[in-house]
């Protein structure tokens, strides 16, 4: 919207040059905003979140001049299934976070059209003993933020030791903090263990006697992930284990090689609040593009879920903003009426640029547009600019739509910025001080 924000501070000269004072001319912008967004209002339209149909199409306007615009179809549901996935109520308000809740895992190798969301959590790890189970249906399991070693001082500590007996009871007294720890886990009679720090050997040893799988040093944000996605609860301290913290809510534990790597899969997850996106391609390049047009996706569908409501594209809503506008600079009295139609005239700049970038006439396309939009009044404010051929259609039937949040949100910011910059007097440019010769204290150079 750079572009826009441009073309206000651009039209704002004239009435500068004509001694309009910036104050009015920040009101009259202030007052063409409120009347933009009143006619933005007027041409969404809703769409329901719910529809498949209408989201895919809404999403894959956003990603079709891509590099995944090739695998459109894919992309699109894996963005809508991994918003849908991580999009929960709290306290009467709609969050969705996909930045925290659904990762994306990219794994070199493979086609891309094996590219899938996990109703679940994945994770780049192996199990900690090779004795311990790689697969385990509907676990029961326990999420640690704790060490299962033995605990040592927190500053240094020095021991003095005379007698044989006292160093045998040092070394128990090691063992029995490490094997308390694991009952007070075992109690609870989990499959999984996972800690974000160390496991110790003498705690393995107690686990695959016990027959459970333990992973060991986890990040944080994979713990809370699968603490979403399994039901579970992170624990600080292993006495403090109840039965509520367990998760019992994931279908299968899993670990698979992909490539050179093992990785662990924790899925069928009964209401995964989390997700993992595991994104699979010929080379690291490929996936790091893919990821980035990934995350436009999910911002487009991310959007939509909290505002649901879609402006035409291709210049339509520009356009239909810039003539209503127009329209009403004729009733404005006074001095404000100039600038209030400069931002009209501002608002034109989008499709005059999807025109030019086509290699078609501006100005006559233009005319047309116009046109269009000030016979057909509130009905035919959906025509907009083809990108490609540079010719008017109907964005209703060419079907390119943009989330209404995403459109007022940057014609504010057109706006407020153009405003800012107006409420600026004067630059002074200060010229570099060149220290006076012979190293003297004080600051010479230019009066």
């Amino acid at each position: 919207m750079g572009c826009t924000a441009g073309e206000m501070l651009a039209m704002s000269l004239p009435q500068l040059e004509r001694n309009i004072h910036p104050v009015n001319i920040i009101a009259a912008y202030k007052r063409a905003l409120a009347d933009a967004l009143v006619v933005m209002e007027e041409i969404s339209v809703p769409v329901d979140v719910n529809d498949d149909k209408a989201m895919t199409q809404l999403i894959s306007a956003s990603i079709g001049t891509k590099y995944v615009s090739r695998w459109s179809t894919l992309m699109c549901n894996l963005a809508l299934e991994a918003v849908r996935t991580v999009t929960s109520e709290v306290g009467g308000k709609k969050e969705v976070d996909t930045k925290r809740y659904a990762r994306v895992e990219k794994v070199p190798g493979g086609q891309i059209e094996d590219s899938r969301v996990l109703d679940g959590v994945m994770l780049n790890k192996d199990i900690t003993h090779p004795k311990m189970r790689r697969r385990i249906e509907n676990p029961r399991i326990v999420l640690l933020d704790c060490t299962l070693e033995y605990k040592k001082g927190e500053s240094q500590t020095a021991i003095e030791v005379t007698k044989e007996e006292d160093w045998k009871r040092i070394l128990e007294i090691e063992e029995e903090q490490v094997k308390h720890m694991c009952e007070a886990i075992l109690a609870h009679k989990p499959d999984l263990v996972i800690t974000e720090k160390g496991v110790s050997d003498l705690a393995q040893h107690y686990f695959v006697k016990a027959g459970v799988t333990a992973l060991r040093r986890v990040r944080k944000t994979d713990n809370n992930r699968i603490a979403r996605a399994v039901g579970a609860t992170i624990v600080n301290r292993v006495d403090d284990i109840t039965a509520s913290d367990v998760g019992t809510a994931c279908g299968l534990f899993e670990i698979e090689k992909i490539g050179d790597e093992y990785f662990t899969f924790l899925t069928q997850c009964r209401t995964p609040k989390a997700c993992t996106i595991l994104l699979r391609g010929p080379s690291k390049d490929i996936l790091n593009e893919i990821e980035r047009n990934l995350h436009d996706a999910m911002g487009v569908a991310r959007n939509v879920m909290f505002h649901p409501s879609l402006c035409p594209g291709g210049g339509a809503t520009e356009m239909a903003v810039a003539v209503r506008l127009a329209q009403r600079a004729k009733t404005i009295e006074g001095i404000q009426q100039w600038p209030y139609r400069a931002v009209a005239d501002a608002m034109e700049v989008i499709p005059r640029t999807l025109i030019t970038n086509s290699g078609n006439s501006p100005i006559r396309v233009l005319t047309q547009l116009r046109a269009k939009h000030a016979e057909a009044g509130g009905e035919g404010s959906s025509w907009g600019i083809d990108g490609d051929k540079g010719t008017i259609v109907d964005m209703k039937e060419f079907g390119v739509w943009e989330p209404q949040q995403v459109k007022m949100q940057s014609v504010k910011t057109a706006i407020e910025s153009a405003c800012l910059l107006l409420r600026v007097d004067d630059i002074c440019g200060a010229k570099q001080a060149q220290s006076a010769g012979g190293g003297g204290g004080g600051v010479g150079g230019d009066d």
